[in-house]
Formats: C-alpha cells, sequence, structure tokens
C-alpha cells in the first residue's frame, strides 16, 4: 500500500458506533478527540438512546455525528424537537437515512422529505450526510440508488457508502456517481477488523428482534468475516487503493464501522499508520 494515498485516508475517519450501554466508556478509553463519532440509531429502541449517548461524548469534546433515520420521526414536531436537542448539544453534523423501521413510525418513509424539512427549518446543520449503496441495495435498484444521491444532493454536503467488500464493485461504483455528476465528497464504509464471535456477541445485545433483522440482512458479512484467511480491512484497502486515491473519485476519508470493537479498530488503525509512515 502506498502511504501517500491512504495516509490521509486513514487520518480522515469516521468511527461508526452503536447506543450500548458500554459505549461511552469505550470511545473515551480509545479513540482520539480528532476522530469523528458517529453513533447509529435502533429501529427498536428509537432515537433516545442515539441522542442520550451524542449529547454526552459532545459534553467529552468529540464530533459527533448522529444517525438520524427517517423512519424513526414520528413527525414535523419530533424532528423539531430533535432539531433543537442536537443544536443544544453543539452537533453540526448530522446523517439521515432513510431507516430500517418497518413500519415508520411517521410520515417520513425516505430520506429526501426529512432532508427538504430540514432546509425549511433554515439548514441548521453545517453538515449532512446520506448513504451510498456500492453492493446492491436488496430492495431498489442500483440506478435509483445513484438518482436519489442526485435529488439529494442539494440539501446534503457529503455521502457515507454502506458497507462494499468488492474492490472491483466498489471502483465502479465511485466512477458511476462522478459519471452522473453527483459531485459530493464521499466517504467510504470499510469494516473493521472484526471477529466473528465478537460481531455475534454484539448482535445479540441489541434485542432480539433487531438482532434477528442484522443477522437476516447480512448473513454474507459473517460469512466473510469467519473464513480462514478471509476478510482483513488493509487488504481490502490495498486492493481499492488506485479507485480511493485517483482524484476523480472524491474520496475524503473512510467510515469505520467498529461494531463496538472500538479498542481493536483504533489499534488497527494506529498499526497501518505507523506501518505507512515507516
Amino acid at each position: 500500500m502506498g502511504a501517500a494515498g491512504l495516509r490521509p485516508l486513514l487520518e480522515n475517519v469516521r468511527y461508526e458506533v452503536l447506543p450500548a450501554k458500554a459505549t461511552e466508556d469505550k470511545v473515551l478509553a480509545h479513540v482520539p478527540r480528532d476522530v469523528v463519532v458517529t453513533v447509529t440509531a435502533s429501529p427498536v429502541k428509537g432515537l433516545e438512546p442515539t441522542l442520550d449517548l451524542v449529547g454526552r461524548l459532545a459534553a467529552h469534546g468529540y464530533r459527533v455525528v448522529p444517525h438520524v433515520p427517517a423512519r424513526l420521526l414520528r413527525d414535523d414536531a419530533h424532528l423539531k424537537d430533535v432539531v433543537d436537542r442536537l443544536a443544544e448539544a453543539g452537533v453540526a453534523d448530522v446523517f439521515v437515512p432513510a431507516g430500517d423501521a418497518d413500519p415508520p413510525a411517521g410520515g417520513y418513509d425516505g430520506a429526501l422529505p426529512v432532508l427538504r424539512r430540514l432546509s425549511e427549518l433554515g439548514s441548521p446543520f453545517a453538515r449532512v450526510g446520506v448513504t451510498g449503496y456500492p453492493e446492491s441495495h436488496p430492495l431498489i435498484h442500483d440506478d435509483i440508488t445513484i438518482q436519489a444521491m442526485w435529488d439529494k444532493r442539494e440539501h446534503a454536503t457529503y455521502i457515507v457508502s454502506n458497507l462494499c467488500f468488492d474492490p472491483r464493485v466498489l471502483g465502479e461504483w465511485l466512477s458511476r456517481i462522478r459519471r452522473r455528476d453527483v459531485t459530493l465528497p464521499v466517504h467510504v464504509g470499510v469494516a473493521g477488523p472484526v471477529q466473528r464471535a465478537k460481531l455475534l456477541a454484539m448482535a445479540t445485545k441489541i434485542g432480539v428482534g433487531e438482532s434477528t433483522r442484522f443477522l437476516t440482512k447480512h448473513a454474507s458479512w459473517f460469512v466473510r468475516f469467519a473464513a480462514p484467511g478471509g476478510y482483513a480491512p488493509e487488504r481490502l484497502l490495498g486492493r481499492t487503493e488506485a479507485a480511493l486515491t485517483a482524484p476523480s473519485a472524491g474520496v475524503a476519508g473512510l467510515h469505520l464501522f467498529t461494531f463496538n470493537q472500538i479498542a481493536e479498530t483504533e489499534k488497527w488503525r494506529r498499526a497501518l499508520l505507523d506501518r505507512l509512515g515507516a
């Protein structure tokens, strides 16, 4: 791997964490203050655990990005309350996916109406992220997901890609969205150094219903993580380096899915930075 290209991406990372009981302590113990921390939201537990953890981490001096799934918002009043609460905590960056709640909690069934409403509220956040799908979405055609990014471009400031384990697919996706004149910077989603046993343990802690949904939706992840000589993030980065570091790709950094293996993720990142700097 070449230090010139990948090192800036590893230095400009975001750590995605789940709002579990021990998450705050893990972040404080292992995550430097210059690393952005994003906090997911659960369709089972709702937004409250996310907002609570975001407020606490922001008070510790972290740049925190809450996930605010559209399908967890009850109505305009609920969205306004979330905006006010985040503003009070000093949050300037939000990530707005559609979310997996089925049925939705209210009238928002996708991210675009929420983004439009935020614009009507005076664009209270300096940065607003939306989702990109390098690998096919199970329910949405690829061309529709890219069109959705085009539709959101006036309201969003960056894209976070979902996990992709295929270097070719990831590179082709970056080229496709740029050919469609989607110019928003991309934070490429990469799984950290995940151990299958710990991933399974984490899945069981996030609730029975949600755990079942998680395992069903991401069954292929477990196969990759468990295979002998299988997934290793540095191998994926090495094989994707040319695509990630091409100026035309517009990759701003990495979005690391920690699956709450926060210490392991930071240890891995530091070790790789040391190797690239050697």
